[in-house]
């Protein structure tokens, strides 16, 4: 890698091809996919439907401007809001979705003030990166943006001194993904809401990871019995074609009016062509039940481990996004290392978590292939 700039730690197996729930690196070389490409390739690879659906769209047109009107940005649009109060922005990642957040809450409330919370993440941009609570991403790129505050995940107390009439909004992941698949309590997310409401605080909740099913609802708020001023979507809702997308409450809508944020590429035809296939897919009745089923499979198999192998201090998750917290970061390297010799891609999480993001499109076989071979790493001279 030569002419690259050294800013990601890269294995050396390049993956060349994907099919259903399996890659393959340039030796030929199989894995089963337990990464999803960070969450993104949700409905795993190559899915006829997607394919189809892109290569239609390849035919017609592919990009415009947003000079212009587009039904199948409308169309897409109504598809995540989901019978809900919501218009969407559409832009091409989800740093990109959290910087119109960020800037929509600061134009709607006239305030500065954004809070979030420690160990999160939401982007790598200065905006998103600045509403990051992670002090080792900060480094080297100070100073980042003001009026930005971090408090402890799960703790009521801390987020009651700062929130006032100056708080823009208060952002939040439901599962701090980065952090280390660490979920938001309901008690507490629903005392967020109702503080956020009482101060006239927007809340704004990042379910990039966590949304289009990831948790086995279509956004991980349904869960929490909230319904937030502002939530962003990115990775899964193109399963690997770039597409991201800011919703916020139609009474929001005349802090972005013409010109007042903007993207060249957001909304891309084939970008939302293929959204439109990955929401149909997903909103299938079955689907999501059916992700509900396989992960607390998932999270019940897993969880035994608490209790035989002393490398495993915890298991959490929800959905088929499930942690497995081992004793130390060597113990976390050695089984990710491991299990990519042995044909299992896995991920890291926080300092010490083993995070598992398979596609949702898994067969029951292939997740319990997988957490067999998960067992037996953490089993074997535990």
């Amino acid at each position: 890698m030569t002419h690259l700039f050294p800013n990601y730690k890269r294995e050396p197996i390049d993956l060349v091809r994907g099919f259903g729930n399996y890659v393959e690196d340039q030796t030929g070389k199989e894995y089963l996919d337990f990464t999803s490409g960070i969450g993104v390739n949700s409905l795993g690879h190559q899915h006829p439907k997607l394919i189809r659906a892109l290569e239609k769209q390849m035919h017609l047109i592919w990009h415009t401007s947003n000079l212009y009107s587009s039904k199948l940005q409308e169309d897409v649009a109504k598809k995540l809001a989901n019978n809900k109060n919501y218009l969407a922005f559409f832009c091409n990642s989800g740093t990109e979705a959290n910087e119109a957040a960020i800037k929509l809450a600061r134009k709607a409330t006239g305030r500065s003030k954004i809070i979030s919370f420690q160990q999160s993440f939401h982007g790598r941009t200065y905006g998103a990166l600045s509403a990051t609570g992670q002090e080792a991403l900060h480094e080297g790129f100070a100073p980042i943006l003001p009026d930005f505050q971090y408090v402890p995940f799960n703790e009521i107390g801390p987020l009651k001194k700062l929130v006032d009439q100056d708080t823009a909004a208060v952002m939040i992941e439901l599962i701090q993904g980065e952090g280390g698949v660490l979920p938001a309590e309901v008690s507490f997310v629903q005392q967020v809401a109702e503080l956020c409401k009482e101060q006239g605080t927007l809340l704004i909740v990042d379910e990039i990871q966590t949304g289009i099913g990831r948790t086995g609802n279509l956004y991980a708020y349904e869960g929490y019995g909230i319904e937030p001023d502002i939530f962003t979507l990115a990775k899964a809702l193109g399963n690997g074609i770039p597409v991201g997308a800011m919703l916020g409450k139609k009474e929001l809508k005349d802090a972005f009016g013409p010109g007042s944020h903007g993207t060249t590429f957001g909304g891309n035809k084939l970008a939302l062509r293929v959204a439109v296939a990955v929401l149909d897919i997903i909103n299938d009745p079955n689907f999501l039940d059916k992700v509900k089923q396989k992960g607390d499979y998932a999270l019940k198999s897993l969880s035994s481990l608490k209790d035989s192998s002393d490398k495993v201090l915890d298991v959490r998750g929800q959905g088929l996004m499930i942690g497995v917290q081992l004793k130390d970061q060597d113990t976390l390297n050695a089984t990710v290392t491991n299990l990519q010799k042995k044909g299992l891609l896995v991920l890291k999480a926080g300092n010490n978590t083993l995070r598992l993001l398979p596609p949702l499109t898994i067969e029951q076989d292939e997740l319990e292939k997988g957490i067999g071979m998960i067992k037996v790493e953490l089993l074997d001279n535990k």
